[in-house]
C-alpha cells in the first residue's frame, strides 16, 4: 500500500485521504500539495490504523488552519444551501452549517443586513484572494450561465428559493432558476425545501416551468391508482363526477379537475368506471 501519494486536495468538499501518521490528539493525514493536515481524535474512526482511507471533510477551522472532519456539512462549495445566522460581528454574519466553524457571510456578500435567527438562500463558494470558504447571499452570478438542455417532463432536483407573485422561484439541479405556479400546486411548499419536480416547458427566453406532477401519460396513470384504491376502499362509490367543482377535486386528489377529468375520462374507455355528475362508480 503506497501511503505517500499525493492526493489532489478539495477544500470544502469531501476528500478521501490515508492516515499518514498518529498523535495523542487525533491522526494527520497525507493531502498532497498541503503537506499533512490534522483531524480531531473526536472525528477518527474507530480502529483506523496509519496507512487507512478516511472519508472527510476539509475545511478551515476557526485558526483559519486546514482540519479534516467525518462530521457531514449541510452543503459543500458550489451548493446553494438554506441556513441560519447564528451570529454577527464587524466581519459580517455567521451561519450555521453543521460544522464547529460556523460559515461567514461578508457584509459585500449580503442584500440585505442578515439578522440572528433568520434564515437565508447562499451558496458557499471560495474566496479568491484569502483561500477561505465563504457564503454569498448574490445567488444570480452563479445560475443560467448556460443555456439549459431539459426536455419537456425530465425529472429534475429543485431548492425552494423565493416567493413571488405568481409562485415560486426554485434553483433547478444548482444551474438554473425555474418557476413554479402557485394555481398549479397541489401541495404546500416552503423557503428551503428540497424536493423533486419536473421540466412542464422551455420558454424562447430560456426560463424554466416546472411541475411539482409528473407529466402527461406517467401524471394520469399515477392519478389512476390512487382513484382505483380510493374506490375500493369505499365500496366501489366515491362522490366525485363529471361536475364535482374544482376545489373539491384538489382537496380530494391534490390535482387540477382537468387531470381528474382525463383520468377518470380514460378509466371509463378502459370500462373501470361509471361517471355520473357527482359519483363514479366501480365496475
Amino acid at each position: 500500500m503506497n501511503i505517500d501519494a499525493k492526493p489532489q486536495l478539495s477544500i470544502g468538499r469531501y476528500n478521501t485521504l490515508r492516515i499518514a501518521r498518529r498523535v495523542d490528539f487525533g491522526v494527520y493525514l497525507s493531502a498532497g500539495s498541503e503537506g499533512e493536515i490534522l483531524m480531531p481524535g473526536r472525528y477518527v474512526p474507530v480502529n483506523a490504523a496509519v496507512g487507512d482511507p478516511i472519508d472527510c471533510f476539509v475545511y478551515y477551522d476557526s485558526d483559519d488552519r486546514l482540519v479534516a472532519t467525518t462530521e457531514q456539512p449541510m452543503a459543500c462549495e458550489g451548493d446553494f444551501a438554506y441556513l441560519e445566522c447564528k451570529a454577527v460581528s464587524q466581519y459580517g454574519a455567521f451561519l450555521d452549517w453543521g460544522l464547529a466553524k460556523d460559515l461567514l457571510v461578508p457584509y459585500s456578500q449580503q442584500r440585505t443586513r442578515m439578522e440572528i435567527g433568520r434564515r437565508y438562500i447562499v451558496r458557499i463558494y471560495i474566496d479568491s484572494e484569502s483561500h477561505r470558504i465563504a457564503a454569498t447571499e448574490k445567488i444570480g452570478r452563479y445560475l443560467d450561465n448556460l443555456a439549459p438542455r431539459y426536455t419537456t417532463g425530465e425529472q429534475v432536483d429543485i431548492l425552494i428559493a423565493e416567493r413571488t407573485p405568481i409562485g415560486y422561484k426554485a434553483i433547478v439541479n444548482n444551474m438554473h432558476t425555474g418557476l413554479l405556479y402557485a394555481d398549479e400546486l397541489r401541495r404546500p411548499v416552503d423557503i428551503g425545501q428540497r424536493c423533486n419536480a419536473y421540466i412542464k416547458k422551455l420558454r424562447d427566453d430560456d426560463r424554466i416551468d416546472l411541475s411539482l406532477d409528473r407529466l402527461g401519460f406517467d401524471k394520469v396513470q399515477d392519478l389512476k391508482h390512487i382513484v382505483l384504491r380510493r374506490l375500493r376502499e369505499n365500496a366501489g362509490r366515491m362522490a366525485v363526477g363529471d361536475k364535482t367543482d374544482p376545489e373539491t377535486i384538489r382537496m380530494a386528489f391534490g390535482c387540477s379537475k382537468k387531470a381528474f377529468k382525463m383520468t377518470i375520462g380514460n378509466m371509463y374507455r378502459e370500462g373501470l368506471i361509471t361517471i355520473g355528475n357527482n359519483e363514479i362508480t366501480l365496475l
